[in-house]
């Protein structure tokens, strides 16, 4: 066995053509930004409560006993490190593991502040604050998901008792998938459907107590527990995900979320002069917190593969010298250096929703309605894009990491089965695109009748010139210009849009012709989006970014994200004439060249993440490159390992050897 080296990493580092402190910050969003995240990171690291290398080990119970045990340690530290809000949910974060909070703080809480009125806010959120409660969000049924219309949960009114009475009518209205319900939750959100004398009035959240203050027993009428064990070893086996049925429990009137619309002591139905479409500030601000994870899942995956690919040597090996890093063999670089791009990618879009929120917001509070289709649809286009490609992301790092991808010491196959359900919460993707879909074809139609597009599809506005306009690369280098890339990807969403506009208008039903042509219109979301992403990150390296080296390295990263997507998508490109086939071509050269310049400074951009350890979980992405020796010694952890004779070897295997198979005891 040869020396076993270990100063890889530092090599790399060496190497670097920028400042790495700086460009932390950049990542971080801010100075303020990256001390928080930092600070929060070491002292997760360094409290052994929080050790997450045994979670594939522990059976299912021992496995959720552990996860309260957790969250319980970390609400004490949280109170007694007097953390802020902000600082509070960097650390729950930082102890990276799929728990009952987290749909308490992400999904509970927000429900009451974005649906529920002064009082009940006032009631209901210092007992949520305080942990006094713990609340979850119970829409999905087992028959139902992404069509919220279709919920068979009802509320219906009792004006007798001033009651609700919530009833679960079939199987497939059984609550099924709310997490944090299964096991811990004291309360949850509700979404029912209102039923006022014989009459249905929408679907309506309210808030339900589910189990004993005293004793945690479900109440009267409850029947309650969890679906079971899910996808990987650990991972999000750490969620009670729960199924939930109602026989006529009754709530008072007044825990319907009522900010919204209300129903008065006499049964009536009414809307209040609060707009109804601030559910869907509520919506935004999910769906934003959801791309912003995009790019930590998938940068956690990339800078594991990135070190790991520096540490490993395969093949090359000349007169006794060291074999090749796989880092740089191009095949590696090529599948490798777009999903580090694209890390960096889905991080700025992520700041840019951040902003999009807070403006969402402010409109809606000046009764201003105009962006807000748009605002929708660039939201569900942005979760359902960055959350596919994240999950495929994790995925090809693994296999960027070869056989020992595959170990579970490696971080990435748990990082996949917790990550990969975001594909199909808050909205399925390819529901999600085919909403983006529609607001881009209304947004085509409505191009003649002098109503000027907005936000993120106002590039539509210059139809007439982004349908003729011809490429004007000649050279390989014309590809590093953003202002030929920026008309490029819109010249393709353009006439891509264009042309299933105008076969939708040559169908005699549009919904027909809609579900007809559904695959294309997936393909036409795709293509604005990713037009949004490109626009993006080209607007960040107009901004002023800081730091020896660090516009740079932004510059090649943002060219690298385009023109890989180029690339992948050249079939769209060229078929609707936005580029040449020659261009196409100039444009793979450049790319080529353009890995040339990461490869130095790969390690040190992954650097930038900065990611402990701890929060890493990864044998392969270790910060110090000591990759085999901790390999080795992951191995002899492992429970069968705890005596060289495993058990069972003289009721089964014994026998089996001795050729005494009728004396074994099967």
């Amino acid at each position: 066995m040869g020396e076993v080296r270990t100063d890889h990493l530092a090599d790399e580092r060496r190497r670097a053509e920028f400042d790495v402190e700086a460009m932390k910050i950049v990542w971080a969003g801010s100075k303020h930004a990256f001390d928080m995240s930092d600070r929060m990171g070491r002292i997760v690291a360094s409290d052994p409560v929080f050790r997450k290398d045994n979670r594939a080990m522990l059976g299912r119970k021992e496995l959720f006993k552990n996860t309260m045990r957790k969250a319980a340690h970390a609400w004490k530290r949280i109170i007694e490190l007097r953390l802020s809000e902000e600082e509070a949910s960097r650390f729950r974060a930082f102890v990276d593991e799929p728990a009952f909070t987290d749909l308490h703080w992400g999904m509970f809480v927000p429900a009451i502040k974005g649906q529920g009125t002064d009082e009940q806010q006032q009631k209901w959120l210092p007992l949520a604050y305080k942990m006094q409660i713990v609340g979850c969000y119970a829409q999905t049924e087992l028959g139902h998901g992404s069509n919220v219309q279709g919920l068979e949960t009802t509320a219906t009114f009792d004006p007798k008792s001033d009651e609700f009475i919530i009833n679960s009518p079939t199987l497939t209205s059984s609550k099924w998938w709310p997490g944090g319900l299964g096991k811990a939750s004291t309360h949850a959100v509700v979404y029912a459907r209102l039923i006022l004398g014989n009459q249905f009035h929408g679907v309506h959240g309210f808030i339900v107590q589910l189990r004993s203050m005293d004793d945690h027993v479900p109440l009267p009428g409850i029947t309650v527990g969890d679906i079971g064990m899910k996808f990987g070893n650990g991972a999000y086996n750490t969620m009670d995900n729960g199924v939930l049925r109602f026989n006529n429990v009754r709530i008072a009137r007044n825990q319907m979320l009522m900010r919204v619309s209300q129903v008065t002591r006499e049964g009536k139905f009414v809307q209040s002069n609060v707009p109804r479409q601030l559910v869907y500030g509520t919506m935004v601000y999910v769906r934003q917190t959801i791309v912003s994870d995009a790019s930590i899942a998938l940068s956690r995956a990339v800078c594991v593969a990135t070190r790991y690919s520096a540490v490993r040597r395969q093949f090359g090996a000349m007169n006794g010298g060291p074999e090749t890093q796989v880092i740089d063999y191009k095949t590696q670089q090529n599948r490798l250096f777009p999903l580090l791009a694209s890390a960096y990618a889905f991080r700025f879009v992520g700041e840019w929703l951040k902003w999009l929120y807070t403006d969402v917001t402010q409109r809606l509070q000046a009764k201003d309605f105009s962006t807000l289709p748009e605002a929708h649809a660039c939201t569900a286009g942005l979760k359902s894009l960055t959350t596919s490609i994240t999950a495929d992301g994790i995925e090809e790092c693994r296999k960027l990491c070869g056989g020992h991808g595959y170990l579970f010491s490696s971080g990435l196959p748990e990082l996949f089965a917790v990550y990969v359900p975001s594909c199909t919460y808050e909205g399925d993707n390819y529901v999600l695109q085919l909403q983006v879909a529609r607001i881009l074809m209304k947004t085509v139609s409505q191009l003649g009748s002098g109503v000027q597009p907005v936000g993120t599809t106002a590039y539509l506005g210059q139809v007439e010139h982004l349908m003729q306009c011809e490429c004007s690369v000649q050279k390989a280098e014309d590809w590093l210009k953003p202002s030929i890339i920026q008309e490029a990807f819109e010249a393709r969403a353009t006439r891509m849009a264009v042309a299933s506009a105008q076969k939708l208008s040559t169908m005699p039903n549009q919904e027909e012709g809609f579900a007809e042509l559904s695959a294309d219109l997936v393909e036409v979301a795709i293509a604005h989006c990713q037009l949004i992403i490109v626009s993006k990150f080209i607007e960040k390296l107009q901004q002023d970014v800081t730091g020896k080296g660090v516009r740079k390295q932004l510059e090649i990263l943002c060219n690298v994200y385009a023109l890989s997507l180029l690339h992948k998508h050249q079939g769209d490109f060229l078929a609707t004439g936005s580029i040449t086939p020659e261009q196409a071509s100039l444009a793979n050269d450049q790319l080529r060249h353009l890995y040339d310049q990461v490869r130095p400074n790969a390690v040190a951009l992954v650097d930038a993440f900065n990611y402990t350890d701890h929060y890493l979980g990864s044998v392969l992405g270790r910060y110090d490159g000591n990759v085999y020796p901790k390999l080795y010694e992951e191995a002899w952890k492992d429970p069968l390992n705890d005596s060289d004779v495993p058990d069972g070897y003289n009721e089964y295997l014994r026998p089996m050897l001795k050729q005494q198979l009728h004396l074994a005891r099967l």
